[in-house]
C-alpha cells in the first residue's frame, strides 16, 4: 500500500538527524573497545557525528538513502517530489565533500560509516578497529 501525501510527509518529518539508531551503535561499539569520544563538536565543519580528539579521529555516521550511498539502500530514487528530493540529496552530498575536505585541512583523519555497514556488527568492527589502528 502506497502511503498517502501527509503520512509520508509525517515520515520524513520524524527521522531525526542525530542519536540516529546507527549512529547508536556505532558509538557503543567505539565506546566497548575503550575509545572516549566527544559528540556534534560546533567548532568543527559539518558539527560531526563522533569527534576522537585524543587520536585526531572523527567518525561520520551517515545514512545511505540521505547521503546517497552506492549501495541499493542508497540508489533508492521516489517517485513523488523527485526533483525535490534529488535536489536535496544532491545538496547533502556536495556538503558532505566539502565538510570531509576541511575537516582534513584541519588535520583530521576521517571515516565516514554507511547505515548499511551497521547490519552487520562483526564487519563493522574490523572497520572501526582497522580506521582506529592506522
Amino acid at each position: 500500500m502506497t502511503p498517502t501525501t501527509e503520512s509520508r510527509s509525517r515520515n520524513m518529518a520524524a527521522i531525526k538527524g542525530k542519536d540516529t539508531k546507527p549512529e547508536m551503535l556505532v558509538r557503543r561499539m567505539l565506546h566497548g573497545m575503550g575509545f572516549r569520544y566527544s559528540l556534534h563538536r560546533k567548532g568543527l565543519p559539518g558539527r560531526p557525528d563522533i569527534v576522537l580528539t585524543r587520536h585526531g579521529k572523527i567518525v561520520l555516521v551517515n545514512g545511505c538513502f540521505w547521503h546517497m550511498h552506492s549501495c541499493r539502500y542508497g540508489q533508492v530514487k521516489p517517485r513523488n517530489n523527485a526533483e525535490f528530493w534529488e535536489n536535496k540529496r544532491q545538496t547533502n552530498r556536495e556538503r558532505d565533500r566539502r565538510n570531509r575536505r576541511d575537516l582534513k585541512a584541519l588535520g583530521w583523519k576521517v571515516l565516514t560509516v554507511w547505515e548499511c555497514q551497521t547490519r552487520d556488527p562483526r564487519k563493522l568492527e574490523r572497520i572501526l578497529r582497522k580506521f582506529m589502528d592506522s
